[in-house]
């Protein structure tokens, strides 16, 4: 699955999926087959970490 470009987007979207659909981060990435230390990369370099206890992404 293609993931958003934007930052912002993709965002939205890993929280959304988060609270929606996946119990956890890693869940997320095996089902969609992306990759976590990529996705973890760009959400730190945005502003953002996951925090597993939310399991959202939240302000770092």
């Amino acid at each position: 699955m293609l993931l958003p470009k934007d930052d912002a987007m993709l965002l939205s979207f890993l929280n959304m999926k988060l609270r929606d659909s996946y119990a956890s981060l890693g869940d997320l990435c095996e089902d969609l087959e992306a990759d976590e230390k990529e996705i973890t990369a760009r959400m730190r370099a945005f502003g953002y970490r996951y925090d597993g206890k939310k399991n959202a992404f939240i302000c770092a």
